[in-house]
């Protein structure tokens, strides 16, 4: 099935991004494409909270996820939505991080929201506290699509073999890993994780990124490393999408799950041991 990454660099005005997004869509659905997919926080690159609370809205009233519903439907085509910034009613007032896979008809088929937060210091000088803004999600999600089971994660979920292994047994064939990932962090790891989770499962991976020096208001400048990249099951790189914004087109073949498999069945062979 033709599928492809979108590769943006989304500012923190959701409008603005929802124009960009929606005419990236339309034109990858015009080159054939049936399976869509968007980096993480579409919506909004912001690391001000003020701002954010400011423009971000609850799911239920959230004009990028109704408008993009509706764009699936007038397209017919399947469409991750690789996460969305929204508000919700916790008392806390933490957001939460959020990855839609939307159907034909414009139904949502599964949400999830990220597991593990990026709380961490990369650097002296750029450091991420997600925890602060965003509360975690606690359920793995394995979506039923016509084209095989997705297994969902978001960016820093990558560094969690164990989320990615339960997905694989729980039946996903492609795992999608939407993401914004930094800079310093993508060059050193993005690649060899993202390989080393299809080796692991021989599952297909996904992973739409965000890219580039974002347009931000308020707060601090934020840059992401971009490289979408698709991984076969076989572990091999069949789509790497560089730093710049762009679509990438490729076949999703849902035979090269068996045929990795059945060469390496890793998870048939997994057992429980006792220790250390």
């Amino acid at each position: 099935m033709k599928t492809a990454l979108l590769q943006i660099c989304s500012g923190d005005d959701p409008a603005t991004n929802l124009t960009e997004t929606q005419n990236r869509v339309a034109e990858a659905a015009a080159g054939g494409a049936r399976f869509v997919l968007t980096p993480e926080v579409t919506n909004c690159v912001s690391s001000s909270r003020t701002h954010q609370r400011s423009v971000l809205q609850h799911e239920d009233e959230d004009q990028t996820l109704a408008a993009l519903r509706a764009q699936a439907s007038e397209l017919d085509i399947w469409l991750l939505i690789g996460s969305l910034a929204l508000k919700t009613h916790d008392d806390d007032g933490r957001f939460a991080n959020r990855s839609f896979l939307i159907d034909p008809s414009g139904g949502i088929v599964a949400r999830y929201d990220k597991i593990h937060m990026f709380d961490v210091a990369v650097t002296e000088a750029e450091t991420y506290k997600e925890s602060d803004g965003y509360r975690p999600g606690s359920r793995a999600v394995v979506a039923s699509t016509p084209f095989g089971p997705v297994g969902m994660t978001i960016c820093y979920d990558l560094r969690f073999p164990k989320l990615f292994n339960a997905l694989a047994d729980a039946g996903a064939r492609i795992l999608t890993v939407p993401a914004a990932f930094s800079t310093v962090t993508g060059k050193a790891h993005w690649t060899p994780l993202l390989r080393a989770r299809a080796i692991e499962t021989g599952c297909w991976v996904l992973a739409p990124a965000q890219c580039g020096t974002h347009a931000i208001t308020r707060g601090r400048q934020r840059r992401t490393y971009g490289h979408s990249l698709v991984v076969s099951p076989w572990g091999e790189l069949v789509v790497d999408g560089g730093e710049a914004p762009g679509i990438h087109f490729f076949d999703l073949d849902d035979t090269q799950v068996d045929a990795a498999r059945q060469r390496v069945p890793s998870l048939a062979n997994a057992r429980r041991f006792d220790g250390p």
